[in-house]
């Protein structure tokens, strides 16, 4: 399993891009796999964010958890991909989602629903961008030389135009599916699932038997399956568990989450989330890469009586996390 942690804050308070820099730093010091920033209205755009961290660090995983598709056009959202990666040399893992009808219809305006067929015209986009970003990059700037040709006529997305990002290379896409139809489109289109508020059962009843079915029909191998999972080391896990419940209670009440919670063995955040000693923390990744789980995208989360207990557990945490990841590549 690959061990990757959020290396911007997820909270009510967002990083800083040193901080953010620091933190990538660190992880890619310390061998962690891959360093995730979300895309949320209170913190940094998270691929102009990963640009810059791009050009700081050499070797980590960079991720988007993820960028909300009516953020931007489709067009629009491929040329800013192309230039993070090209910014840091081809290790975005690019992960985006339609997130759901509250966001989509009260921040963004848009309509909800049959969301599938917008993703699927989103996705069509994408790879019609890609194409021609291959196209330029093998005919060095395309017929004419100003960049290769995107052609798409859908329902929701019409594109004619051409794209050329110098120094950039294709990038894979990952779709944050839950539901039965976005986990199809993920295994037959996308390099992965990114997921949040599931369970060993959940991932290994429901994610992992619709991906890997989607990918087996189209002749493709089973994708990556990318976990989001809340994490704490502490010494009392009954009370990180209380932490927990109080921290990630809201998603009880986001339909999406609490289905993927209904699926579960407890429907509780405070039993999907990983908390316990060390030696705990680790036994239940275990578990997670047992069902078929292939990445870990950590989010930390802080459990004591105190600042200083708080700070402490917390660097636990990450101490473990880069360790796990050391002795996944040994």
């Amino acid at each position: 399993m690959r061990i990757g942690l959020f290396i911007s804050e997820t909270g009510i308070h967002g990083s800083t891009i040193d901080v953010l820099v620091a933190n990538a730093k660190w992880a890619e010091e310390n061998g962690i796999d891959t360093g995730w920033v979300p895309h949320i209205p209170w913190s940094l755009d998270a691929l102009t964010a990963l640009a810059i961290v791009g050009r700081e660090t050499s070797r980590i995983e960079l991720g988007t958890a993820v960028v909300p598709t009516w953020s931007h056009h489709p067009y629009g959202m491929a040329q800013h991909a192309l230039t993070t990666q090209a910014a840091c040399n081809g290790r975005l893992a690019f992960g985006i989602g339609p997130s759901h009808r509250n966001v989509a219809e009260n921040w963004y305006g848009a309509n909800y629903d049959a969301v599938i067929h917008h993703v699927r015209d989103y996705v069509d986009v994408l790879d019609a961008c890609s194409t021609a970003q291959r196209q330029a990059n093998e005919t060095n700037g395309g017929p004419g030389g100003f960049g290769g040709t995107v052609e798409f006529i859908g329902d929701r997305y019409s594109v004619h135009s051409i794209l050329d990002v110098p120094g950039a290379t294709e990038v894979p896409v990952y779709l944050a599916a839950l539901a039965p139809l976005m986990l199809k489109l993920a295994g037959e289109r996308a390099a992965g699932t990114i997921t949040w508020m599931c369970d060993e059962h959940t991932h290994a009843t429901h994610v992992l038997p619709k991906l890997s079915a989607a990918a087996a029909g189209v002749g493709r191998p089973t994708p990556r399956v990318i976990a989001g999972l809340p994490v704490a080391v502490c010494d009392n896990a009954a009370k990180g568990k209380a932490v927990a419940d109080s921290k990630f209670d809201m998603y009880r009440h986001i339909p999406n989450y609490a289905r993927m919670l209904e699926l579960g063995e407890s429907g509780s955040p405070s039993e999907v989330a990983i908390i316990g000693t060390e030696d705990q923390v680790a036994e239940r990744v275990a578990s997670y890469e047992a069902s078929g789980v292939t990445d870990l995208s950590a989010m930390m989360f802080a459990v004591g009586d105190d600042a200083a207990e708080r700070s402490e557990n917390l660097e636990r945490t990450r101490q473990l996390l880069a360790k796990l990841a050391k002795e996944n590549r040994s």
